[in-house]
């Protein structure tokens, strides 16, 4: 038996995105060819692969099967292909560190397993760096928190965040609240600071990281209370905001800018964004929730 190996990658991708529309998406093809491809793939193989109801998307039995075997086959195909160059191209990708969690090491393997002679020059960095970055044409992509007004980039997730301390730390109404924070010109630190000056709670600023990997050790520590998306809470710590009566703070977008125009490079973007949805955990770690809206109109 002969496998095509478009039949594949459109059977991998609609049963990653759990839908034909956002798959089609994510190939740069239409909805329509990519069920041919998929109806071509099931004929052939005999049996049906993915189960489509106007509310959902699933696969089948044989569908669960085949899916590793399917993943192994592709990458096995992108690496006999990238074999006949010798020319290994760069991926310069900047990263918020206030965005990047548990999924990054898968970004970067499906990178590296979508394109082996790919180079990834990760950079780990606040967003509006990374931002100034990329604007001097340092970075060719760049995945960061959404900042003031600007509406360039793809939208990757919504973004939310909290107040997070230890269960043990003290804080007394009245008393300045004791903040840890990244850096000085870190915008988050610029919204919780105006969120509390707006409310007229006092703050002291006790800790100054690098990053915010040191700012969540602080606060594991238990030596301050600092804002976190509520997916990357510091473990041992929870949500304060009720008990200490801090005030809410606004939700915003993660963005996925580019300036890669190749059409090598964008199918790594379309890689990079359909990755980071896949495996980008919830705060409870659970699996995300979709809207009424989403399932009526068969998109997943």
């Amino acid at each position: 038996m002969t496998l095509d190996v478009d039949a594949v990658k459109a059977f991998v991708t609609v049963a990653d995105l759990r839908s034909f529309t956002r798959a089609a998406e994510a190939l740069g093809s239409t909805q329509g060819a990519i069920s041919v491809k998929l109806k071509r793939l099931e004929d052939r193989i005999g049996e049906r692969l993915i189960e489509r109801t106007p509310r959902l998307v699933r696969l089948s039995a044989r569908g669960a099967v085949f899916l590793e075997p399917a993943r192994e086959l592709l990458a096995a195909h992108d690496r006999a292909v990238a074999s006949l160059t010798a020319v290994r191209r760069h991926f310069r990708l900047g990263i918020a560190t206030h965005v990047g969690g548990a999924e990054v090491p898968t970004l970067l393997a499906r990178l590296s397993a979508h394109d082996p002679a790919l180079t990834i020059e990760v950079r780990l960095d606040d967003s509006r760096d990374l931002l100034a970055a990329f604007d001097r044409g340092e970075l060719d992509a760049a995945i960061v928190r959404r900042e003031d007004d600007r509406r360039d980039g793809e939208v990757l997730a919504p973004e939310h965040f909290g107040w997070y301390a230890t269960p043990d730390f003290v804080y007394r109404a009245g008393e300045p609240l004791r903040l840890a924070a990244s850096a000085p010109s870190c915008s988050i630190r610029d919204i919780v600071t105006g969120a509390l000056d707006a409310v007229g709670i006092p703050w002291t600023q006790v800790f100054l990281g690098c990053g915010s990997f040191a700012v969540a050790e602080a606060v594991s520590a238990g030596l301050a209370a600092a804002v976190f998306s509520c997916r990357l809470a510091p473990p041992g710590t929870i949500e304060v905001s009720r008990k200490f009566g801090l005030p809410p703070l606004p939700a915003t977008e993660i963005l996925l800018l580019s300036t890669l125009s190749d059409p090598q490079s964008r199918e790594a973007l379309r890689t990079l964004a359909m990755a980071f949805r896949e495996h980008r955990p919830t705060a409870n770690g659970a699996k995300p929730r979709f809207r009424q809206s989403q399932l009526a109109d068969g998109s997943i």
